[in-house]
């Protein structure tokens, strides 16, 4: 392999493992469930989407073939962890009637959350 494919393959699971370790620690040390959320939801997918690119330039490089499988589950995990973070703190604020009364009117019957409660 290529010195240049080796660095940029080792610069990207360097920048992956950071991103891992930011959003672990970030989910390990945060207060509460809605600051918790960040920590998976961002920097660990730019982690794990990061490993993901530098497996698919590995084989890429070395292998002299190019597998799609990676550029596949980084492109599911890209769409789908805004989503189930957008869901869990929709359920977390109909859950909770202390973080419902500090949020600010929406001047809609259900308020925050997608369902109205107090039917």
């Amino acid at each position: 392999m290529h010195w240049i494919g080796e660095a940029a393959v080792t610069a990207l699971i360097l920048i992956g493992a950071f991103f891992l370790l930011v959003g672990s620690f970030g989910l390990a040390k945060l207060p509460d469930m809605m600051r918790r959320l960040h920590g998976p939801s961002k920097s660990t997918t730019l982690g794990i989407g990061s490993l993901l690119i530098a497996s698919m330039a590995y084989f890429a490089i070395a292998g002299d073939h190019i597998s799609f499988h990676e550029l596949l589950i980084t492109i599911f995990l890209f769409l789908t962890a805004p989503v189930t973070a957008h869901m869990l703190a929709k359920a977390h604020i109909l859950r909770s009637q202390a973080d419902r009364s500090s949020l600010p009117p929406t001047d809609r019957p259900s308020g925050w959350a997608t369902l109205d409660s107090e039917k």
